[in-house]
């Protein structure tokens, strides 16, 4: 049986895409690539993920990287449906010629708390379901290996994507609305930048230092991040 680890980088910024990763490859190439160290790809250097990402890319039977861009997540009712949707492009796009007449276990680290609902929702968008045993699961990025390389994956192009926009427009931090850098670049240039495409406009930060017209100064910004 074949295996496919599924995972999601960059699901909470406020600037970029969110990236989802899916890594295809069988026991044999799983048992080659345990004791390199692969894991979730939040408990990697920024370095070794570099690495392992060449790594993987060189020994799968195949892997695939799909966008969500900001736009799309603005326009969206539910991230968590746009996010299944998204998954099952990656798994449309594994489960082809002649890997579809072969069983594949298919492993996908849930993004909802409800994980049946969730499930049954993502193997709507999945076109061949016959050969596909899909397991949605908390923690899978933790818990099974070929998550964990997706997820290293899916944050090494996250990186790359954060990386284009800072080229293109200067520090935007991590992109993160906890980032002091971020909250400043979003402060200064959201208004001059609002039709970039970089940001996600429909987050509760953006709304808050744009609720109307003009552009919230960074002291009125701050002071609106203090709890009552």
């Amino acid at each position: 049986m074949l295996v496919l680890g599924i995972d999601d980088a960059g699901r909470g910024p406020l600037i970029g895409p969110m990236i989802l990763a899916g890594v295809l490859w069988n026991g044999e190439i799983e048992r080659k690539l345990l004791n390199e160290g692969i894991k979730d790809s939040k408990m990697l250097e920024h370095r070794e993920r570099i690495r392992l990402s060449g790594l993987i890319k060189g020994k799968a039977i195949s892997y695939k990287i799909v966008r969500a861009m900001p736009h799309e997540i603005d326009e969206t009712e539910n991230l968590n449906t746009l996010e299944a949707m998204k998954m099952a492009e990656v798994i449309n796009g594994l489960n082809i010629g002649k890997v579809k007449d072969e069983k594949i276990k298919v492993i996908v680290d849930c993004p909802s708390v409800n994980t049946k609902s969730w499930s049954e929702t993502l193997k709507s968008f999945v076109q061949h379901k016959d050969n596909l045993d899909i397991l949605c699961e908390h923690k899978a990025d933790v818990n099974h290996v070929s998550v964990g390389a997706a997820s290293i994956l899916a944050k090494v192009q996250r990186e790359e994507e954060v990386s284009k926009i800072k080229k293109e427009y200067g520090e935007i931090g991590s992109g993160y609305p906890s980032d002091p850098m971020t909250k400043e670049f979003l402060a200064k240039r959201g208004k001059e930048l609002k039709d970039s495409g970089i940001f996600r406009k429909s987050w509760s930060t953006w709304k808050k230092i744009f609720p109307g017209e003009g552009q919230m100064t960074l002291e009125r910004f701050y002071s609106s991040q203090i709890p009552p």
